[in-house]
């Protein structure tokens, strides 16, 4: 056994070595969804996962345009509440009284704020 290892035995042995590791290395990214590498170091994106980020990205644009939305929504809220301060209540006590005619208006307590 001495022999096979002191010459181009020890040579193969490398060779076998480093091919089973970067084998194994590949099986493993491919089943978590990494881009493979190859002999070189370069990376090979799959097809499938091309598809998928374009998807992704599509869906995450949605969410940030409606994100936005919801942030400009906010900011009208924020001012309402620090601008006009609590008087909205009784803004909307005076709307409730007409007074180009003097008569409140009637509400039932279901429709009253």
């Amino acid at each position: 056994m001495g022999d096979f290892f002191s010459g181009p035995g020890m040579i193969v042995a490398i060779i076998a070595l480093t091919t089973g590791g970067w084998l194994i290395n590949n099986w493993i990214r491919a089943k978590h969804g990494y881009d493979l590498e190859d002999e070189w170091g370069g990376k090979t994106s799959r097809a499938d996962r091309c598809a998928e980020l374009d998807g992704l990205r599509g869906e995450n644009a949605k969410l940030v345009e409606r994100l936005n939305a919801h942030e400009d929504r906010l900011k009208v809220l924020e001012r309402i509440v620090t601008d006009r301060g609590y008087s909205l209540s009784d803004e909307i006590e005076a709307l409730r009284h007409d007074d180009s005619s003097g008569v409140p208006l009637h509400t039932s307590k279901k429709e009253r704020v």
